[in-house]
């Protein structure tokens, strides 16, 4: 872990060195988190992407939702939702998922401000989604078309942390027990309505927060153990 670490940082560096003036560079310009950070002490941005598919490649971010955790709060007042201005019509089948049409999505925000506001935000903390290649994969692209470099940032996957736990168990488990709303009902947590990107990163910042509780819950581990 910490060669990956390294790695982390010393690819920031890297890419600080050649980055053109703008969102990218001043994102890259704040150090990461120390990996020996207790979670409790460590900046956290929980973030969810909806978007109009699965690859990265060809489809689009449709919308975008943050809320930051400090001191092991989830802070309301930094919530953040934001549609984005996606090229071409929508997909029926998508539209019934995320309930995003193709009126509400022409009144969005141009991808690039949304971006920029995003790598703001996700200056100098750590990255807590649900399954995170989605994340992973729509912002790298999405940087590359924008700034023409790739960026790094470290992350969290609740999936990972609830996976790893699971694993421990004798009893056997099915994939879908690892989805969002299912762990959170393990936990005791509300159920909350799905693929809304800023309800969905709420659901995952409570999830986190219960899945360390459980992890340890008399100290808080150090943000070195969750890493991915």
């Amino acid at each position: 872990m910490f060669s990956q670490w390294f790695g982390y940082e010393a690819k920031r560096k890297r890419l600080l060195a050649k980055a053109p003036p703008g969102p990218l560079k001043d994102y890259l310009s704040v150090p990461f988190p120390d990996p020996n950070t207790a979670l409790n002490k460590t900046p956290i941005l929980a973030m969810d992407f909806e978007t109009t598919g699965l690859n990265a490649k060809e489809d689009q971010i449709l919308s975008v939702g943050h809320i930051s955790i400090d001191s092991s709060e989830i802070l309301l007042s930094t919530a953040y939702h934001q549609v984005i201005c996606t090229q071409g019509e929508l997909k029926e089948e998508g539209v019934i998922i995320h309930q995003i049409t193709d009126d509400t999505k022409s009144q969005g925000k141009k991808v690039e401000d949304v971006i920029e506001k995003l790598l703001y935000a996700m200056a100098g903390k750590v990255i807590l989604v649900h399954f995170s290649p989605i994340e992973k994969n729509f912002l790298q692209y999405t940087c590359k078309k924008l700034y023409g470099m790739t960026p790094v940032f470290p992350i969290i996957d609740t999936l990972v942390i609830a996976r790893k736990r699971l694993d421990q168990r004798t009893a056997l488990y099915s994939p879908n027990d690892l989805r969002l709303f299912n762990l959170r009902e393990s936990h005791g947590l509300p159920r909350y309505k799905a693929h809304n990107a800023l309800s969905d990163a709420l659901a995952t910042a409570e999830l986190f927060l219960a899945e360390i509780e459980y992890k340890q819950p008399k100290n808080s581990p150090s943000l070195r153990s969750v890493l991915l």
